[in-house]
């Protein structure tokens, strides 16, 4: 039984990553479902490893957020032009979801980025230095969710032997 039981947490962390796609909580989806085998099999694994786990689920979010504020910083945007750029890439990630089976919702949020620190930019710069602020917002959500999307899967990559009796 133990061995379905295994099969079932393993693909439903290895789904969990599909929600990265959405922008979801999929590391920490991947953290509780960890937890949970830890509670259930507590000789699977120290509650060590289920921490290290949870520093790199904060680390994701953390560096997601800081890589697209670096960015558009390093780009010339104003504090104003990233929190368009955050907000934008929010807007982007739920209006793009419905498209292209979810990875509509990448998309949108790197044109979210994109248009979010422009719209904000344009009134206080010139249309050139706009597009350039708002070009350093959209390659540090890119780079951001890259980390995020890289540390989620090196979770489940880590945590698949401990699950596995």
């Amino acid at each position: 039984m133990e061995y379905l039981w295994s099969s079932l947490i393993i693909l439903l962390l290895l789904a969990s990553q599909i929600i990265n796609v959405f922008g979801g909580p999929a590391n920490w989806i991947a953290l509780a479902l960890v937890a949970l085998w830890k509670w259930i099999y507590p000789e699977s694994m120290g509650w060590g490893f289920v921490a290290v786990l949870a520093v790199m689920a904060v680390v994701g979010e953390v560096l997601e957020f800081v890589m697209q504020c670096w960015g558009a910083k390093r780009y010339g945007a104003t504090g104003r032009g990233n929190v368009g750029g955050i907000v934008g890439a929010i807007i982007g990630a739920i209006f793009g979801a419905p498209f292209f089976f979810g990875i509509g919702a990448i998309l949108g949020a790197l044109g979210g980025a994109y248009l979010g620190c422009l719209v904000v930019e344009l009134p206080g710069k010139g249309m050139e230095a706009a597009k350039y602020a708002a070009l350093g917002s959209f390659w540090g959500k890119a780079f951001g969710f890259t980390i995020k999307f890289s540390l989620g899967a090196a979770m489940v990559v880590l945590s698949i032997p401990r699950v596995w009796p």
